[in-house]
């Protein structure tokens, strides 16, 4: 199995800041054995996953390339319990993935889980600030204490003048920001990003990695993104490529002339 040394973190506000339980985690935070994901077609059997076993430990930040259609996002679907898979276990964050029910599998993504798609998915009619709150919205939090971790979010990613924007009245760039702050608002363990940066130019793009990186480290995340960027692959502490239904490392230390960065630097 595959793992890694932690990263350090440090502490924030409530709604961001890091719990005592995570600063002293040394247990994996996802734990994979023997995965397999088998696609019913009309053609046949699709395996996507077969005896697929990962190890990730607390602090991490573990970037997942690989061909398209090789199963990446549908690795994070099982990671973030979206999907369930064929066989094989999947812990993450503590809990069996495979076993939840619709219901408990919602209560687990609002809880420790923090998403960013390639696609913002922000509500069109709600301001930033109220699309940022929304996760603690749907967990029972009061709208006043939900809106103000939601302004404190918004200026941790640099939108604190933007909060009454709608998503048509920002930039590319500003909506994936906004996006990320509802992914963490909910002081997820866990954040999974599927091509957070893959509808950006590449300055925007660098500019919005910068930031993942920084909250990874600030709010002691463990995070597993997907991205075609290898440069931006290269500055994860680790890679892996998705190739015949397994992960194997890579060494991009060469690439470019980029060493792999600790995001901890």
């Amino acid at each position: 199995m595959l793992r890694m040394t932690p990263a350090a973190a440090g502490p924030a506000f409530r709604f961001m800041r890091e719990s005592p339980s995570r600063a002293q985690e040394t247990s994996p935070i996802i734990q994979i054995c023997n995965l397999e994901k088998t696609h019913r077609t009309a053609r046949g059997a699709l395996t996507l996953f077969k005896g697929l076993d990962l190890t990730i430990e607390p602090g991490e930040l573990v970037a997942i390339v690989g061909q398209s259609g090789a199963g990446k996002s549908t690795f994070l679907h099982i990671l973030g319990a979206l999907d369930a898979p064929s066989a094989g276990t999947v812990h993450c964050a503590s809990t069996n993935v495979a076993t939840l029910n619709a219901r408990e599998a919602a209560a687990f993504r609002n809880r420790e889980i923090g998403y960013v798609w390639q696609f913002h998915y922000l509500l069109p009619e709600f301001s930033a600030v109220e699309n940022v709150a929304m996760p603690l919205l749907a967990r029972g939090i009061s709208r006043r204490e939900a809106l103000d971790a939601a302004s404190k979010w918004l200026k941790e990613v640099g939108l604190e003048e933007r909060g009454d924007h709608r998503p048509g009245e920002l930039s590319g760039g500003e909506q994936q920001r906004v996006a990320l702050a509802r992914a963490l608002v909910s002081n997820p363990r866990l954040l999974l990003a599927d091509e957070p940066t893959g509808d950006l130019d590449e300055t925007t793009a660098g500019m919005v990695f910068d930031l993942l990186e920084r909250l990874h480290v600030t709010h002691g995340l463990t995070s597993v993104l997907v991205t075609h960027n290898l440069d931006l692959a290269a500055r994860c502490t680790r890679t892996l490529r998705l190739e015949g239904g397994r992960l194997h490392a890579m060494d991009l230390a060469s690439r470019a002339g980029l060493q792999p960065r600790d995001p901890r630097e």
